[in-house]
């Protein structure tokens, strides 16, 4: 199978080396045999068997991209080599979004006023492929709900897909008119005396969705056929071409999202039939990722059907998937295919669910052989056909380091030995670690315990999470905390990941099915009567800090926990879920209508009499994602309720602010610590 790899290759996870290593960087692999190496302001070529190095000549050339397509004063251009020059490419001085080469690179795709547009790069020749877009009809633009949910953020709206042969580009259309309206109002913007109205469409759980049609634009005949769809689906999203270009697949999921269904569909007639169900009792979420075999006929798919995220073998016929990895543990994605050697890399946590390592197994579905070694977060970049790998590895007391192995998991050499760290220099001590339930969970977590640390001292400690399904923020891999304002006056730094954090298979993430903040909240508080067993804790001093779903985290455990958690920082908050979008609410909750008691309980306003400690609410007045509503409703229920809170806005902000605005909220968020007692002048004696 062809591999199609960046010609430049940056590892995450090491982002600097000190001393002499400093100025020693991995540039990538070349081939299959040699890799690249750039110190002392020269690149070289080094021999993974020998060792030996030779300079790179015209190394900038080897960075040049060969080609790109930017906008620039109204337009878009395209330049291809470096002697080219650039070359405008629209006429009209209208904005256009997304522009797509098409894999022959002759001819680029995107949006403009919500129509689909493609250009001829050599001719300069524009057509107009959809007509009827506006102000609620979008083709091959997202509406926002799909765009924040289910498309993702990195999709910037795209909505578009070409086919392989260029030929024929696959879109999806949509009409909001169904969608509820919800209004933000500007306090600025273009009347800055009686500010601007922002009506936005914006699904509420329960709400209706926009109205979905997926099309093929024919660019040889400037025809569209519209591809038939289950009508009792609600979601139709997540589109790939086949490698032939014969046939589209496509994904519905119901609105109940527990089921899943994946289409194959004839480009010309528009007839489409079913390949493949998933069903599960809780929810099932789309295929976001697809690898296509040699044959064309088999394609790779990864899914937590069983309880844990495995790779699965499909075809176009819907015959039954076969396991692949069949882990006990998360397998993360597919860093390489080579089906000549019956060869399939994977990433994935082994055992422990803070690590990260490199596995190589066949299409037989045999026991994977782990090729990393050391407790730890690799990230391995492999060599062109998959002989050699540069792991650069970094654990949570070890800054990283880079280094060559064999397919046998043999190391050859050291590319970059371990940096200093940061955290031993200034004499902070972090510990990873599990803390148990009393139902027979082992939390993942970890303490930034500050510099000079004293266990004959008392110090104040703080949540730092997130919280939301599937999102941990406890891995094996290394942070310096030797900046961290709090760490040096004397507060120490914890989080923990519950069970429904990922850590723990589909199985933990089913403790949240319409029960969002129950268990959230139960092990945290477990976590809290953890460090109460330490003597150097002070248990009147239990603070906790986050944003969006950890917002929401720290005002449930201000309100909910109060007995636990004594101090917070809840910002751009979800208060209610009845007031957050449908699609990523029922995906957990189900809708208000069929789970009325998970609503309540998850909502924050449900325990606001239980206020007892210090509450600092912050919200931007334009949050087009998390509405400005939610805490305005949270603060008028603790007004009605007698109880005392500090409160912040930053007029104009969304979903987060920056400039000025971003430090005053910095500065805020530390002064509050400070004058509650979260600070080194305030640090009590036993």
């Amino acid at each position: 199978m062809k591999r199609l790899s960046l010609l430049l290759t940056f590892i995450a996870g090491i982002n600097s080396f000190t001393g002499a290593q400093e100025s020693l960087r991995f540039w990538g692999w070349e081939d299959d045999e040699n890799y690249l190496i750039h110190k002392a302001g020269n690149t070289y070529l080094v021999n993974a068997k020998t060792g030996t190095e030779t300079i790179k000549e015209n190394h900038e050339d080897y960075q040049e991209r060969e080609f790109y397509i930017f906008q620039k004063e109204g337009h878009l251009y395209y330049k291809g080599s470096k002697e080219e020059k650039e070359r405008q490419l629209t006429k009209e001085e209208q904005q256009t979004s997304n522009p797509t080469l098409s894999p022959d690179r002759k001819q680029v795709a995107f949006t403009r006023n919500k129509n689909l547009y493609v250009i001829d790069i050599t001719t300069g020749s524009e057509r107009q492929l959809t007509r009827d877009g506006g102000a609620l009809i979008y083709n091959g633009w997202a509406s926002w709900v799909y765009y924040e949910e289910i498309l993702g953020r990195r999709s910037r709206y795209r909505a578009f897909y070409w086919s392989e042969d260029s030929k024929k580009i696959a879109f999806l259309r949509f009409d909001d008119s169904p969608v509820p309206e919800f209004p933000i109002f500007h306090h600025e913007g273009s009347d800055p005396v009686h500010g601007m109205l922002e009506e936005t469409r914006y699904p509420k759980s329960g709400d209706p969705n926009p109205k979905v049609s997926l099309g093929i634009a024919h660019l040889e005949t400037d025809e569209i056929t519209w591809v038939e769809t289950d009508k009792d689906m609600e979601y139709t999203a997540w589109v790939f071409w086949t490698p032939d270009s014969k046939r589209l697949l496509f994904q519905q999921l119901n609105r109940d999202q527990d089921t899943l269904k994946m289409f194959s569909a004839d480009p010309v007639s528009g007839q489409s039939k079913l390949i493949h169900e998933e069903v599960q009792p809780t929810w099932v979420e789309f295929y976001e990722e697809i690898h296509f075999l040699d044959d064309e006929k088999r394609f790779l798919l990864k899914s937590d059907r069983d309880g844990w995220s495995n790779i699965y073998l499909h075809d176009l016929n819907g015959s039954p998937p076969i396991n692949l990895t069949n882990a006990d543990w998360r397998v993360k994605s597919i860093l390489h295919i080579d089906e000549d050697k019956d060869q399939l890399f994977v990433l994935g946590t082994g055992k422990n669910p803070t690590d990260q390592h490199l596995f190589l197994t066949d299409f037989s579905g045999k026991p994977m052989r782990q090729l990393t070694s050391g407790e730890g977060w690799h990230s391995p970049a492999l060599s062109a056909e998959g002989s050699y790998f540069v792991d650069s590895y970094s654990s949570f007391n070890n800054p990283g380091e880079k280094n060559l192995h064999n397919l046998k998991g043999k190391k050859i050499r050291t590319i970059i030995g371990q940096a200093d760290n940061p955290n031993m220099a200034g004499n902070i001590k972090a510990e990873l670690f599990t803390i148990p339930t009393s139902d027979g969970f082992n939390l993942p977590a970890y303490w930034v315990l500050p510099a000079n640390f004293d266990k004959n001292k008392k110090y104040p400690v703080v949540f730092r999470i997130y919280g939301g399904p599937d999102a941990g923020t406890v891995y094996n891999r290394f942070n310096s905390f030797s900046y961290d304002p709090m760490v040096r006056e004397g507060v120490i730094i914890f989080s923990v990941d519950h069970r429904g954090s990922g850590k723990f298979g589909k199985k933990g993430l089913d403790y949240m099915h319409r029960n969002l903040g129950k268990w959230e909240m139960n092990d945290y508080i477990e976590a809290v009567k953890w460090l109460r067993q330490h003597p150097f804790i002070d248990a009147n001093k239990v603070g906790i800090q986050g944003s969006s779903y950890g917002g929401y985290m720290a005002a449930m455990a201000l309100t909910y926990a109060s007995d636990y958690f004594t101090h917070g920082i809840a910002s751009a908050s979800v208060t209610d879920w009845r007031l957050y979008d449908n699609i990523y609410t029922e995906r957990y909750m189900d809708t208000p209508q069929a789970n009325p008691e998970g609503y309540e309980q998850g909502a924050v306003m449900s325990h606001a009499s239980k206020l007892k400690g210090k509450l600092l609410i912050i919200h931007g007045t334009v949050d087009d994602n998390v509405h400005l509503q939610q805490s305005i409703q949270l603060i008028s229920k603790l007004q009605e309720e007698g109880k005392d809170f500090e409160m912040m806005v930053y007029p104009g902000g969304r979903h987060g602010w920056g400039g000025n605005k971003r430090i005053h909220s910095r500065n805020l968020s530390r002064n509050f610590w400070r004058k509650h007692g979260f600070g080194k002048a305030n640090e009590i004696k036993p």
